[in-house]
């Protein structure tokens, strides 16, 4: 089973570390779209109008300078790398080994930046979503979508593909047809109303990948992980690949 994360906006600098080697990161098939990008957003962040291709107001155009550092930037591990609810409901520093060593090897997050990455992988901080379109290359995804596809089916193994990213991140590739798939999508239930609210989904998905992980549950088909998060005491709906997790509280 492979569990596909969204990434941070927001991002914790590492104060030290080696510098970004992207020959040691997982998926190396994705390397050459990896420096092209990274060539990309370092000569954008040295520009005149990088900060606003970028989309950072004034008060963090210091991640231009960042950007521009990225070749000799101090990395760490991309789940320390990454902020945000969906992490802090994770939580990955407090997770026992085990449960640590089945992160690493059944999860992977979305990156503008490096297409996907293992959380083990070491890389820096950077400033760039997912919607950015990059002079002369064009979108983000329209780099990613030609190579995307493929690395996910290689990383998913004939397992399962639990994809938990948001829309921005599903653009930059989706799994391959065949390749079973499943989407969740949080609703909170109130009055006998439903909607989505941004943070009650992606608490809920940080909580459910945790459980996910300390429990041990790898299932090989949508029947089998909808009957393991019932079994994990959510309220779930599915049909056709698409399972919603009904909440009432946080």
């Amino acid at each position: 089973m492979l569990i596909l994360l969204p990434p941070s906006e927001g991002k914790t600098r590492p104060e030290t570390g080696p510098a970004l080697d992207l020959t040691k990161l997982s998926s190396p098939e994705l390397n050459p779209v990896r420096q092209q990008l990274m060539n990309a957003l370092v000569k954008l962040s040295g520009s005149k109008n990088g900060a606003e291709v970028l989309g950072l107001g004034p008060k963090l155009h210091g991640e231009l300078e960042h950007n521009r550092n990225l070749p000799h930037a101090p990395t760490a591990r991309a789940d320390e790398i990454y902020t945000g609810v969906l992490f802090g409901e994770l939580d990955p520093a407090s997770l026992d080994p085990a449960a640590r060593a089945r992160l690493d090897q059944r999860v992977a997050i979305a990156s503008a930046l490096f297409g996907l990455v293992r959380p083990s992988d070491l890389i820096p901080a950077y400033r760039m979503s997912g919607s950015v379109t990059l002079p002369r290359l064009g979108t983000v995804s329209s780099r990613w979508k030609p190579v995307l596809p493929q690395a996910i089916t290689t990383l998913a193994d004939g397992g399962l593909v639990v994809d938990l990213r948001s829309g921005t991140y599903v653009a930059l590739g989706k799994p391959e047809k065949h390749i079973e798939s499943v989407t969740i999508r949080v609703l909170h239930e109130k009055d006998g109303k439903r909607s989505i609210v941004s943070h009650f989904n992606k608490a809920t998905k940080g909580r459910i990948v945790r459980q996910l992980l300390t429990e041990n549950v790898a299932a090989d088909s949508e029947a089998e992980f909808v009957s393991a998060l019932r079994d994990l005491g959510y309220t779930v709906e599915s049909e056709n690949g698409r399972i919603d997790v009904i909440v009432s509280e946080l």
